[in-house]
């Protein structure tokens, strides 16, 4: 573990007038405050935030980050508290310790909805202070170091994690080096055996190519110098994540791979860099479509070079990165090299990212990502906002828009202003009418059609691939299909709660919101509606000690049919009728053919409805299962014709019951199209118990509904109501 004194000799090694008392009582308190506690590799918890700490000094970083480092897991996980930091330490540094302090008393059902909500507190806290970021990932950093030392059902998520968001956030900071750490140790974690496959033809292209990138990086290097440039060549092999990542986007196999070695020519003015790629393509051949300007046009991180491909010494293709001093800073560390130690240029204590591309992309993405309507839809802007592999493309008047690889014209529009997004209704790429689903390229110039319409289509939420985009689409059709998914959502809540025989009242919902991470009911309801929340989490929300467990004899209102939930009651008993005209209790499968009290229930996918003929199979155990006669589960039956029992319907006129059914439906992908579906089944009689989505493209989705209908020919009327809509494609009975 380092010391005290080495800690504070590599921060005076860049910064001579750091505050040394400072460092040294950070060091000593943090110390103090994890006492005893250990990791779960046994090393004294303490050795963590030191671990965190020096990675911050590989980036040169100011004293407060340095201290918020050694502190950053103290109000989390020890008694110290925001108020006792900033009285030792300063508000600085106590408000970036806060902003590093997971949600600890987050009740919240759903463990997705507390990940997005810790998200969403550290980009807020990050948006008020960069710092913030920069410990967070060094802190990540570190943990990714010793994730052999973490249980293993933990690895994988942390590891997912990290490579959803924290890597590409490290990018989107211009941070490559520690981008591609995190990468690579998340892609050895989560796919060890192709991890090893390349690392061990790696070593074999090692072995046979040895001594080739020496050779080439001096080669480079005196042509350069016989032409009057100074340059400092580095030369390195790709990452195995960067070389898989390829192979997938490419669809090749390893040995097709020709650039798997990248240079980096370091050289002192602008005017260098463009001298030096033009003597390289004198000397070798470049590859045509491989020549990348990042200096006129800088990334949305900041960073700046000359990019180009050539097949160079022994025939083979060699990546080439052109760049100034100043711009190998920026590449390598990113945000943090915006970091400023003069005390004249500094304020409080804070960084100054000036005018820092990066930095202001974050805020602005961060304030568009508070839009979002619930945790799990910021969780994915966030993601969709973190892809770091870019188009640049143009706009009439030459305004420069930069967005993800595969983007599309809607993605651009949206990019130019919401209302242009909301608007479209066509575009042009490079003066030519292209549908709105092209995928644009480099150097594209893009006209956007506009029309009169003030709300996309819902179909675009599956076209587009920038959360910008995604966000807005979703907020312009939100308020028109939010009636719908809002009534569908609290009746199936309503009916969860009636299954489980327990009372339900917007009161009680309204203290169980905060643990569902929603505002108000129509929010819950409407994410019920949607399937982003189980009704059975309403129900653990407002009363913690439901299980799950059915109570017998349970019946729902007679206007909702007295057969409800019966296909689902596999536990249940149910009075089977010895002979027609005996009267019934209104708990009983009106089936006839079975003699005593036998536990019954309907076939699981499909039912079975009056109409159809009908066999029971005998579950020794278990009971029986009713099954329509045309059903295909009944071939794994076959060859057992014992377990085959003749039933029949028992069913009178006088009193018609509902019986459960499945139907597919394929509907066009629009506002509203779940609402005509749901008013055909209403209309003709029918009860929806339930509705879940079995598929989806852009045009067009499949769901299946579990219907209550009264016999064959009422379900038969339904489908045939359905199959009459503009919207409907197809509907089909379901037999499981």
């Amino acid at each position: 573990m380092m010391r005290q004194y080495e800690l504070v000799d590599r921060v005076r090694h860049y910064n001579p007038a750091t505050d040394e008392g400072l460092l040294d009582s950070a060091y000593v308190y943090a110390m103090k405050a994890h006492g005893s506690q250990t990791r779960a590799s046994g090393d004294p918890y303490f050795s963590h935030p030191l671990e965190v700490a020096a990675i911050l000094t590989d980036l040169k970083l100011d004293d407060a980050t340095i201290v918020a480092a050694l502190l950053h897991d103290t109000i989390e996980d020890t008694k110290a508290t925001k108020a006792e930091i900033g009285k030792k330490f300063g508000k600085d540094i106590a408000t970036l310790v806060e902003g590093l302090t997971k949600i600890k008393k987050l009740d919240l059902v759903s463990k997705r909805a507390a990940q997005a909500e810790n998200l969403r507190k550290l980009l807020l806290a990050i948006a008020d202070d960069v710092r913030v970021l920069l410990v967070k990932l060094a802190d990540r950093l570190h943990n990714m170091r010793t994730l052999k030392f973490v249980p293993e059902e933990k690895r994988n998520r942390i590891a997912e994690e990290t490579l959803d968001i924290y890597a590409p956030l490290a990018g989107r900071m211009g941070m490559h080096d520690m981008r591609e750490e995190l990468e690579d140790l998340s892609f050895r974690q989560l796919q060890p055996e192709v991890y090893r496959s390349i690392e061990q033809r790696l070593a074999a292209l090692r072995e046979r190519n040895a001594g080739l990138i020496k050779g080439i990086e001096a080669e480079l290097t005196d042509e350069l110098a016989r032409r009057g440039i100074k340059a400092k060549v580095r030369g390195r092999e790709k990452k195995p994540y960067s070389i898989w990542k390829k192979m997938e986007r490419k669809a090749v196999g390893f040995e097709q791979l020709s650039d798997l070695y990248g240079f980096r020519v370091i050289v002192g003015s602008i005017a260098d860099c463009y001298a030096a790629v033009g003597i390289v393509h004198t000397k070798w051949p470049f590859v045509p479509g491989r020549f990348k300007d990042y200096i006129s046009t800088p990334k949305q991180n900041d960073y700046r070079s000359l990019h180009t491909t050539v097949v160079g010494p022994g025939r083979q293709r060699v990546e080439l990165q052109v760049r100034t001093y100043d711009m190998d800073q920026v590449a390598e560390y990113g945000i943090a090299a915006h970091a400023v130690y003069k005390d004249s240029e500094r304020s409080n204590g804070e960084i100054l990212p000036h005018d820092s591309n990066a930095y202001a992309w974050l805020r602005r993405t961060i304030e568009m990502l508070a839009e979002g309507s619930s945790p799990e839809e910021f969780l994915e802007h966030t993601k969709l906002e973190l892809f770091h592999d870019q188009v640049f493309c143009f706009t009439p008047n030459g305004r420069l828009i930069a967005l993800p690889r595969k983007a599309t014209p809607i993605d651009f529009a949206y990019a130019v202003h919401t209302d242009v997004g909301n608007s479209a209704i066509g575009c042009k790429i490079n003066g030519q009418v292209a549908p709105l689903v092209s995928e644009l390229q480099t150097g594209d110039e893009v006209e956007i059609i506009r029309g009169d319409a003030k709300a996309p289509p819902a179909a675009w939420d599956a076209i587009v691939i920038t959360g910008k985009a995604r966000a807005a689409i979703r907020r312009a059709t939100r308020s028109a299909v939010r009636a719908q998914y809002t009534g569908l959502g609290r009746r199936m809540v309503e009916r969860a709660f009636a299954k489980a025989s327990l009372p339900f009242s917007d009161e009680k919902l309204q203290a169980a919101l905060p643990r569902l991470a929603r505002h108000t009911g129509e929010d819950l309801f409407s994410s019920v509606g949607r399937g982003e929340i189980k009704p059975e989490d309403v129900l653990r929300a407002i009363d913690p000690e439901w299980r799950g467990e059915r109570v017998t004899g349970v019946k729902t209102p007679k206007s909702e049919g007295g057969w409800f939930g019966l296909r689902r009651a596999s536990s249940l008993k149910f009075r089977i009728p010895e002979e027609k005209g005996k009267e019934e209790k209104p708990s009983a499968i009106p089936i006839r053919g079975i003699n005593g009290e036998l536990p019954v229930r309907f076939a699981p996918n499909g039912g079975a409805v009056p109409g159809d003929r009908i066999v029971g199979i005998l579950n020794p155990g278990e009971g029986i299962t009713i099954y329509p006669i045309h059903s295909p589960a009944l071939k794994e039956f076959d060859d057992q014709p014992e377990r085959w029992l003749d039933v029949r319907w028992d069913v009178e006129d006088a009193e018609p019951q509902r019986f459960p059914a499945q139907i597919a439906v394929t509907a066009m992908n629009e506002p509203g199209s779940l609402a005509q579906i749901a008013t055909v089944i209403g209309e003709h009689g029918g009860n929806i118990d339930n509705i879940r989505m079995d598929g989806k493209t852009a045009d067009f989705h499949r769901m299946v509904i579990d219907v209550e209908v009264f016999d064959l020919k009422h379900l038969n009327a339904i489908i045939a109501q359905l199959r009459a809509k503009k919207i409907v494609s197809g509907a089909e009975r379901v037999n499981g």
